[in-house]
């Protein structure tokens, strides 16, 4: 509980509704408190689990020893690589971890400890007689204290066996590495032999493929009678044949060509030799011996003709004759030129009719012998097809044969190269000269302790929130959310306030703790709001024997002590108390005025006036419950209730109702709405924060005027407010004593 006084709060008026929600974290003070209350348990059970992890420790010592032998396992990258080439493949390390834990799981299946629990090193062992030869049991203990595991940044497996004995930890450990990597070597090199096996087949499959293709080569070569069907590789190459074909049609072509000109020729030459004579026919005939000698004459009698015209004259005989002789001449030369022309074009003629009888015998000579060739190249084609065909087919058997011959010679190279496997021994696990972590008494004793130390705190923070009472003003503070008016400590710790009534501390004990206690609730009462405003109080609490009545009655002598004229009304209808704590006065002339009550006022039976008596206490006044009514609620919440406080009002500065509780009957929700102000009464020692919540949520829906509550029976605890008030209001007190001289 935090120390220091309650602070005065104003008036709390709050609507109707859910309470917010209440805060469940400590503060450090607390914690340390709730820690001083339980220390000697915490003490206890952390010297409790001091011995118990000594005694642990000491007893797997004695009759639990336990030793773990470890060697490791180098697991090479899992790719199949080329021993024909230098250079290594790089893997992802993810693909790297995964094959490595794959291995790791090889080595602890039940397979591979069944096998291990068959070796003869193994059934010498201690540890297997332990198992009375129950290999099931065997297998089990193995599976549990046998590891493999799998490094992540490494390409190393660890495998590990623990048992009470170091030296067959080791043997088991090296059993094991023994038979794995002895079953792994035989497993990859019989793999290796069943391809080799299957590779040799195949070998000889296609070796007898390849022996038919090059009979198939030799077949065609015979059927066909060519030799030369292969093609030089890296160069064009023609067969004579295609040669000789290929020259035919040059040779067809052209002949061809040759005889459509000559035709075209020779029907130029028939359209010649009946028309004129052209320039080249004209032209063979100036070439003519006759001719010749013609134009020859001519020219000389025209050079005659020249030079004796100049002399003689037009008219002489000589002119004349010469004019006659030209004449002649010319006349022959038309005659031998007509006579040429025509033999000339006739024998043109003939020529060609001649020439192309020739070539078309030429060309039929020529297709005779194409022909020929071309059925030779038919026959070279088809014979080329099947043997390119047959060629291919050899070529890719020696290929494939060559391919093969490589994988043999590679596989007999993996068969014996130790790597083949993909797992190698590092060594040999050397027997542990030391017992296992777990074993070593600097972790029992420390983690003993510690243990017991947390057992301790936690067992003291389970007994106090296991505990759901509203105890202190921390718990009013972080579950109520009402102000806190005062603490009225428990009677049993006040010396002063033990054998005194609890409903009379104040007077009967003015110098004690619980009386001050009342003084301070007073005190912060007024600060609530002004003497107008907070006339008519109500004292209530959730359930019944929470302390309401003690409250009522002590805090109406706190008012009565400030010279205040004060009212204290029992409303409390089942179970009355106050004419118990203020009993009535005997007077023998009016005995049956004092059987009135607020029973009753309410029913009229007699005025407010009537009702109220004296409690003994000067200013104080009773008005006890009366007879009790078969209608409590309706009553108290009647308009004669209303008067009875409006008149009360004016004659009494404050006017303290008593009243019923709220959890067990309606009355109170009833008088709350009449009152000025509502106070709670919270009992440290029997109200749980669910009652206490339920209570304020109760009045908060009626739209009560709840101005605070009062913690009732607080006890003093390590840590808390009371203990420390205790001893000062105690020195306190002692001091002022001293003072006054009152012994």
């Amino acid at each position: 509980m935090p120390e220091g006084r309650p602070a005065a709060s104003n008036r709390m008026v709050r609507p109707a509704g859910p309470s917010p929600p209440a805060t469940s974290s400590m503060t450090p003070r607390e914690v340390f408190g709730i820690i001083c209350r339980h220390i000697f348990l915490i003490v206890f059970l952390t010297l409790l689990g001091l011995g118990a992890g000594g005694g642990t420790w000491k007893l797997l010592q004695i009759k639990f020893p336990r030793y773990t032998a470890k060697t490791y396992i180098q697991v090479l990258p899992p790719v199949e690589t080329d021993p024909m080439t230098i250079g290594t493949i790089q893997l992802q390390r993810d693909v790297l971890y995964g094959y490595r834990q794959s291995i790791a799981n090889l080595i602890k299946q039940q397979s591979t400890m069944e096998d291990l629990i068959k070796r003869d090193n193994v059934k010498e062992t201690k540890w297997f007689a332990r198992s009375r030869g129950d290999r099931r049991k065997a297998v089990k203990y193995l599976k549990k204290h046998f590891g493999a595991y799998a490094h992540r940044d490494s390409e190393f497996v660890e495998i590990s066996m623990s048992c009470r004995a170091a030296r067959e930890a080791a043997d088991i450990v090296n059993e094991m590495l023994g038979l794995f990597l002895a079953g792994r070597k035989a497993s990859e090199q019989g793999e290796i032999s069943n391809r080799l096996t299957q590779l040799e087949q195949r070998r000889r499959d296609v070796q007898t493929e390849l022996d038919a293709a090059d009979k198939g080569l030799d077949d065609v070569r015979a059927a066909y009678d060519l030799t030369d069907l292969e093609r030089p590789a890296g160069r064009y190459f023609q067969h004579t044949i295609t040669i000789k074909l290929n020259n035919l049609e040059v040779q067809k072509d052209e002949l061809d060509l040759a005889i459509k000109q000559l035709r075209a020729d020779i029907g130029n030459l028939q359209e010649l030799a009946t028309g004129p004579i052209t320039e080249q026919v004209e032209f063979a005939v100036e070439q003519d011996s006759v001719m010749t000698t013609l134009a020859q004459q001519l020219v000389f009698q025209e050079a005659e003709l020249s030079s004796r015209l100049s002399k003689f004259g037009e008219n002489h005989r000589d002119i004349r004759s010469l004019r006659e002789s030209i004449s002649k001449i010319e006349k022959r030369r038309e005659l031998r030129k007509v006579e040429i022309g025509e033999q000339i074009r006739i024998a043109n003629l003939e020529n060609a009719r001649d020439s192309l009888i020739v070539l078309q015998e030429r060309f039929e000579q020529l297709e005779a012998r194409r022909e020929e060739a071309e059925a030779k190249k038919k026959q070279l084609d088809i014979a080329r097809v099947q043997y390119d065909k047959g060629l291919k087919i050899r070529d890719e058997r020696l290929a494939m044969l060559d391919s093969i011959k490589q994988q043999i010679e590679k596989l007999k190279i993996m068969h014996d190269d130790p790597k083949t496997p993909k797992v190698l021994a590092v060594g040999q696990a050397p027997p542990p000269l030391e017992m296992v972590f777990s074993r070593q008494w600097w972790l029992w004793f420390p983690s003993g302790t510690m243990l017991g130390l947390l057992l301790g705190v936690g067992l003291a923070f389970l007994v106090e929130l296991a505990n759901d009472l509203v105890r202190t003003p921390s718990d009013v503070a972080r579950y109520l959310r009402v102000p806190l008016l005062g603490i009225i400590p428990d009677a049993s710790e006040d010396r002063q306030a033990r054998r005194v009534e609890l409903c009379h501390a104040v007077r009967q004990a003015p110098y004690s703790v619980v009386s001050e206690s009342y003084r301070q609730c007073r005190t912060n009462l007024k600060l609530c709001g002004s003497a107008e405003s907070m006339k008519t109080l109500l004292i209530s609490s959730g359930m019944t024997g929470d302390g309401k009545t003690s409250v009522a009655a002590n805090l109406a002598a706190t008012f009565v002590a400030t010279d205040k004229k004060v009212l204290l009304i029992d409303a409390n209808f089942r179970k009355p108390n106050l004419h118990t704590l203020f009993p009535k006065a005997q007077i023998d002339d009016s005995t049956d005025r004092f059987d009135f009550g607020l029973s009753s006022v309410l029913t009229h039976q007699c005025a407010s006036g009537e009702a109220a008596r004296s409690s003994g206490i000067e200013g104080l006044s009773i008005i006890d419950c009366g007879p009790p009514p078969t209608n409590p609620a309706e009553l108290l919440g009647s308009d004669r209730m209303k008067t009875l406080l409006a008149e009360q009002s004016k004659n009494y500065d404050y006017i303290i109702i008593d009243g019923p509780p709220v959890l067990l009957v309606s009355d109170a929700k009833v008088l709350a709405r009449l009152v000025d102000a509502t106070v709670l009464v919270i009992n440290a020692a029997e109200t749980s924060r669910g009652a206490a919540q339920r209570t304020i949520r109760e009045l908060k829906e009626v739209n009560a005027k709840i101005v605070g509550c009062v913690l009732f029976a607080a006890r003093s605890i390590k840590g808390g407010y009371f203990q420390e008030q205790f001893s000062s209001y105690r020195k306190y007190q002692k001091k002022a004593k001293l003072a006054t001289g009152i012994a």
